[in-house]
This record gives structure tokens, C-alpha cells and sequence, in this order.
């Protein structure tokens, strides 16, 4: 059966790898459920020349125009404060969650276990029910508080997945680093993909 993955989009820089994940996930069969912050959207503008709108149905729209999506039906769109969403509750959780990109400041309320918004609760939801909780932290040089809170998230389950690419692949563009990283991602949820040759595979 397919995955149900929950994607959050937060304000770090990165979003190049959000929207990739999309595609993929999609592409897969995967039913994507969407979160996104209000910096992220600044940052999709920023970054992608793309205008991801405020209300959920729109970007829903957006999204499915941008990618060529075979189920339409496999992504859903939900507000910061949609709370009556399956994410809220343990009772539906998904099968993972991707945090990409991760905001120091989201990576921390996570940590500390906050829930002041549907990706902060949502996130709470997948390890408290012990699903997979995947946050790709876009941030450098990382202060001491930022490697505590991603060794207490650790403890608690979470797997801390920086975007650093690899070149042995000989990257012959961004897109190439772009998915040597969502490859990564994908492979720790378990998602099938062809993004990159795996170590040690002939040409």
C-alpha cells in the first residue's frame, strides 16, 4: 500500500528540496498531506519565483498546476490552524512526516515539545506514536543550542538529516545536489526513487 507522508515547509532557506519532495512523493504514489508556514511562503517566492498562496485550496491549485500529477487526489492541503486535520491526532497519523526545509525555530519547539501550530502538533503526533519523523535543518554554522535540540530530538526517535550532498556522483548542476538530498530523504521514509546511482552501482 502507499505511504501516507505529511510534508511541512518551513521558513529556512532551501525550498528547492520542499517542492522536489512534492513532485516525488506524488510521482511515487504517495498521499501527500501539506503543511506550510507564512515564511515559507516568502521563501518559495524568494527562492523558486514561486507564489505559494495563503489559503490551502489555492496552493493546492498551484501545486498540482506546477507538477504533472497522475492522482490529483493523493495531495491535500492543510492551514497552520486546521486543527480538525487527520495530522492533529493520534487517532490518523501519518506514516512519516518530512520536516524540509527545518527552521532552527521549528526544529526547537518540536523539541520541546510544542504545539502552538499544525506542524508543531502534527510532528508531536508522528513520535509520540512512534512513526518516522524526518527534519532537514537548513541552517550553518549550528550553535550549541541548535545541536542540543537535535540530540534531544534524536533521543526521542527523530532522524536529523542536514542537507549536505555528497559529489562523488560528479553533480553536474543544482538540480543534481538538489536530488542527491531528496534521495536521502526518500530513502529514510522508505519511498522508492531513481534520483541518483547508489555507492558502489556500475554507470
Amino acid at each position: 500500500m502507499s505511504q501516507t507522508v505529511c510534508l511541512a515547509l518551513t521558513g529556512a532557506s532551501g525550498m528547492p528540496y520542499g517542492l522536489r519532495l512534492i513532485e516525488c512523493l506524488l510521482a511515487a504514489g504517495c498521499r501527500v498531506q501539506l503543511l506550510y508556514s507564512q515564511a515559507a511562503q516568502i521563501v518559495a517566492r524568494q527562492e523558486m519565483d514561486f507564489e505559494l498562496p495563503s489559503r490551502p485550496a489555492e496552493a493546492r491549485t498551484a501545486l498540482l498546476a506546477r507538477f504533472n500529477v497522475a492522482h490529483p487526489e493523493n495531495l491535500q492541503v492543510y492551514g497552520r490552524e486546521e486543527w480538525f486535520a487527520p495530522v492533529a491526532s493520534g487517532s490518523n497519523p501519518p506514516d512519516a512526516m518530512i520536516v524540509c526545509p527545518c527552521t532552527m525555530g521549528t526544529l526547537a519547539s518540536i523539541a520541546q515539545g510544542l504545539s502552538d501550530n499544525l506542524i508543531e502538533r502534527a510532528a508531536d503526533v508522528v513520535l509520540k506514536e512512534g512513526r518516522k519523523l524526518v527534519l532537514v535543518p537548513r541552517e550553518t554554522p549550528f550553535s550549541a543550542i541548535h545541536l542540543e535540540n537535535m540530540l534531544r530530538l534524536s533521543r526521542a526517535g527523530a532522524v536529523i538529516l542536514p542537507p549536505s550532498p555528497g559529489f562523488y556522483q560528479h553533480p553536474q548542476s543544482v538540480q543534481d545536489i538538489v536530488d542527491f538530498v531528496v534521495a536521502r530523504v526518500l530513502d529514510q521514509i522508505g519511498v522508492g526513487h531513481t534520483l541518483m546511482r547508489r555507492w558502489g552501482e556500475a554507470d
